[in-house]
């Protein structure tokens, strides 16, 4: 059995961990609540322009915007999105696990850019085709940082450097649930039939035209896209930091529990030993 000193400096380290893991928790619980009302006012925002997007494509003529035109997507980019930091449960090794599966069933040669630290050392580490990275990018979120990715994105895409391009990431749900989510980003499809249908009935004048304001559009709904998929994977964060830390915590004090009693044991037998030698000690003295 361990002393009484090395038990003393087990429940010391634990308590320390303990305070560390809950000043976590707060932290993340904090961080939180803003990344929820952020993307609680990014979504309706994002469904309204995909669905003007669509009513748009039905009625203009897309085929002369390259960034509507579906062509043979062999020659794939796949963008993936993780946190820069751990300490979040499964949260970043999800995410990875799903996109190594998917690149090695499209193609180890696949295009891949990087947004997030743990995606970028795990690939970093292993023979993939990692075209660009960037780390940090959650320690101060901004649009303009996403709006700068986009932009590179679709050079590439115009340049036909590749002609596909997927998001994969994770979905805030709730504090104790992300999704891995693999979402299209480019070419855009549109729902144009369903639209067609949903407007049929409708008859709206452009100015200047639908095509103008379909092309002015295009651009609005990929930054907001990735904006909006970069908001999701940090909420997503936080929530599953916070679960991750409020586990550690509970765990760090069911093992302060444990150690206390073993310390308490141990205690015990030691005052015990020490009276039985006392009295032995004693009853040697009264014989001699």
């Amino acid at each position: 059995m361990a002393t009484l000193r090395e038990i003393k400096t087990r429940i010391t380290a634990v308590k320390s961990i303990e305070k560390i893991t809950k000043a976590m928790k707060m932290v993340s619980a904090a961080k939180l609540r803003r990344a929820q009302d952020k993307i609680l006012s990014t979504r309706p925002y994002a469904l309204k322009l995909s669905e003007l997007l669509d009513h748009l494509s039905s009625v203009a003529d897309a085929s002369t915007n390259p960034l509507l035109n579906v062509t043979d997507e062999k020659n794939k980019l796949v963008v993936i999105i993780t946190a820069d930091r751990g300490m979040c449960g499964a949260f970043n090794s999800n995410v990875i696990k799903y996109a190594c599966n998917y690149i090695d069933e499209i193609g180890k040669d696949t295009k891949i850019i990087i947004i997030g630290k743990k995606a970028s050392d795990f690939f970093a580490r292993r023979d993939y085709n990692i075209i660009e990275k960037y780390t940090s990018v959650f320690g101060d979120l901004n649009i303009g940082v996403s709006n700068s990715i986009v932009a590179k994105i679709v050079t590439g895409y115009l340049n036909n450097e590749y002609n596909s391009v997927e998001l994969i990431y994770n979905e805030f749900k709730s504090v104790v649930r992300q999704n891995v989510l693999k979402e299209k980003f480019l070419p855009i499809v549109s729902a144009a039939e369903k639209a067609v249908e949903k407007y049929s009935k409708v008859d709206y004048i452009y100015e200047p035209s639908a095509e103008s304001i379909l092309n002015d559009l295009i651009p609005r709904k990929l930054n907001i896209q990735l904006w909006k998929a970069l908001l999701e994977s940090n909420a997503a964060e936080q929530g599953a930091r916070m679960t991750s830390m409020e586990i550690a915590t509970k765990n760090a004090e069911d093992m302060i529990k444990f150690l206390d009693l073993l310390y308490n044991k141990a205690r015990q037998e030691s005052i015990t030993k020490e009276i039985l030698e006392i009295v032995s000690g004693a009853e040697a003295l009264k014989e001699g």
